[in-house]
């Protein structure tokens, strides 16, 4: 089949994003056999005009559409981000009759309630490489798509149960420069993304959601030589997109000892946890090209912690900056400020201590961004925040009473003369 798979995000934050998944799913669907063309539209003010001239030239028999971002995740003045994918299906629909699949991780974290707004025919929540080649398969041969794995049509909801694919082998990782085009250049950060999965049940977090609990990985021998590929056309700095790069740390440790040996080595970026970070992983990291790592440990008051789901004690926090700073590798910390049990003298605390770390830069965000699923949506529900029947497509934030005012003042006066606190 003549397949355009597109994706909707449109929008620079921090860094340029580029399409990893879209890529590997495109890849997936070309080794099936399918003609296969991909289009991204970041940074593209006016899809139009690309849009009917891409489906003028492939004419597609079918048209995948992935959703990264369903909003900015900014509660002082939200923006629904799911508009501009909306105006892509609108596109589409104007210039072809295909059938238009919804996916992607944006996507897969609201299945019922996207797929709704979107006014798309069709959506597939979590991996696709396995997923969309089996659903083109169906639609090549005129049969019912209900069943494959992921699978939701409007009004009747999920057809079968998600399938979490352990072979993240079978897509080489390489595989997603063919896609990417002329979106290479020198001071560009690749996403790659070594596993899946997260069994932590952080209590605001969408990515068990997404990628289910259970870790998945790619083989470490697989994912050197795609980053050695992906070097030898002309990428070298990477980021990785796993939730938190060091577990299993065993395998953390097998896959920098394996990047260490590249010639040249990749510099790179990376998501830790802070609990439990030993010195050899971290002195491994710098020796296979670890320029900067984030720790996500959101809070400095440990009731606030436990609130979240957090199984990490604050000093293990301070332990893993000055393992860092013994490295020389930059490092990057958050701040989720009014999550619950969040009080004046908990965020005064919190403050203190992102301030000791000596960090190298420091995100603070006001609000913790409510994802269905989660049990931070539960309480929410639970202390009446919201309503049980509230899908949470538009943007609803957990901020603690009488907090929001006050903290948004406190914030600024500690922002002053501290350029590397932002928000």
């Amino acid at each position: 089949m003549r397949v355009l798979l597109v994706s909707g995000n449109r929008e620079e934050i921090n860094m340029v994003s580029l399409p990893l998944g879209l890529a590997l799913v495109a890849e997936a669907a070309r080794l099936a056999g399918h003609e296969v063309r991909m289009l991204d539209l970041l940074g593209v003010e006016d899809p139009g005009p690309l849009l009917a001239g891409s489906i003028a030239e492939h004419g597609p028999e079918v048209i995948g559409l992935s959703v990264r971002n369903i909003d900015d995740q900014n509660m002082a003045a939200p923006r629904l981000l799911l508009d501009q994918v909306r105006e892509v299906v609108e596109v589409c629909r104007r210039h072809s009759r295909a059938p238009i699949v919804a996916g992607g991780a944006g996507y897969s974290i609201f299945p019922d309630s996207a797929l709704s707004y979107l006014g798309a025919d069709m959506g597939l929540a979590g991996d696709g490489e396995d997923a969309f080649p089996a659903l083109l398969a169906r639609l090549a041969q005129g049969g019912d798509p209900a069943g494959v794995p992921g699978l939701w049509l409007p009004g009747h909801g999920l057809t079968a149960p998600r399938a979490f694919p352990r072979d993240l082998d079978r897509v080489p990782l390489a595989a997603a420069a063919r896609w990417f085009g002329q979106a290479r250049r020198a001071d560009l950060w690749l996403p790659v993304q070594s596993r899946r999965g997260c069994p932590m049940a952080c209590s605001y977090c969408s990515t068990p959601v997404i990628e289910g609990k259970a870790i998945r990985r790619r083989s470490v021998s697989s994912f050197t030589q795609g980053l050695a590929e992906l070097m030898a056309t002309g990428y070298g700095q990477f980021y990785f997109t796993d939730n938190v790069f060091n577990l299993p740390p065993g395998h953390a440790l097998e896959l920098c000892r394996a990047l260490a040996g590249l010639d040249p080595k990749p510099r790179w970026r990376c998501i830790l946890y802070p609990g439990g970070l030993k010195p050899e992983l971290v002195e491994a990291m710098a020796g296979a090209g670890c320029v900067e790592a984030s720790l996500g440990f959101e809070s400095g008051s440990r009731p606030v912690l436990r609130g979240l789901g957090k199984r990490f004690a604050l000093e293990e926090v301070r332990s893993a900056r000055a393992l860092l700073a013994g490295q020389g590798i930059r490092c990057m910390g958050f701040l989720l400020l009014g999550g619950p049990g969040e009080t004046r003298a908990s965020v005064e605390e919190s403050l203190a201590f992102a301030e000791s770390l000596k960090l190298d830069m420091l995100k603070l965000t006001i609000g913790i961004r409510i994802y269905p699923g989660t049990d931070l949506a539960r309480l929410a529900v639970a202390q009446g925040m919201i309503p049980p029947e509230d899908s949470l497509l538009l943007p609803r934030f957990y901020l603690e009473p009488g907090l929001n005012g006050w903290l948004k003042e406190k914030l600024a006066a500690w922002r002053a003369g501290r350029p590397h606190w932002v928000m």
